[in-house]
């Protein structure tokens, strides 16, 4: 699954949404020349209509549906290194988590929930914060979500008073020293 400079097939990014998978996925792209690609933005494409027209048309179930057929499509053998922002339940789903987990190096972004009200607050593109209790919500994701992002996690990163490049640089160098001790302990 990695290649001879040490790095993964592909790095993916989990977490809660607001935890910065986008921000860092762009810092990564520059670093790495690797394209950005985003589930939910693909999903977007797929189903030719927004997240929340989704949500709202079909409901969460038609999403989720959605979501596990563009991970499907990313799974696909000889396929581009890629960075891969994922949508923040897309770890929801065993069959998701077991293909994310194969895609490359598995890093699980982390933010307190101020932090992610303070990053989502003016968005009006998270359905699942359209409630009259967004704090609420996010602690019920987290406290539903926090372990089947750790069952996966390669990596566990606050992101939390950290710069963007500092997140990507340690991203990168963790990811080379990972595959690098697995390939000795493999040899």
């Amino acid at each position: 699954m990695q290649p001879a400079d040490g790095l993964p097939k592909n790095i993916v990014l989990i977490g809660l949404m607001g935890c910065g998978k986008t921000t860092v996925g762009r810092k990564l792209q520059g670093l790495l020349g690797y394209p950005l690609v985003d589930t939910d933005h693909l999903i977007e494409e797929k189903a030719e209509m927004t997240i929340n027209e989704i949500f709202a048309r079909r409901g969460e179930q038609s999403f989720r549906e959605l979501e596990s057929a563009v991970l499907n499509e990313l799974s696909a053998p000889n396929t581009p290194r890629r960075i891969i922002a994922t949508g923040g339940g897309i770890i929801g789903r065993r069959a998701n988590r077991k293909l994310l987990s194969k895609l490359g190096y598995v890093v699980w972004l982390q933010a307190p929930v101020d932090v992610i009200l303070q990053r989502t607050a003016r968005n009006r593109d998270r359905p699942l914060l359209q409630t009259e209790n967004p704090r609420e919500k996010i602690e019920k994701l987290l406290t539903d979500r926090s372990p089947l992002y750790h069952e996966i996690a390669d990596l566990e990163l606050e992101t939390a008073g950290l710069e963007t490049e500092e997140i990507a640089c340690g991203i990168l160098e963790s990811a080379r020293y990972h595959f690098a001790a697995n390939r000795e302990a493999n040899a």
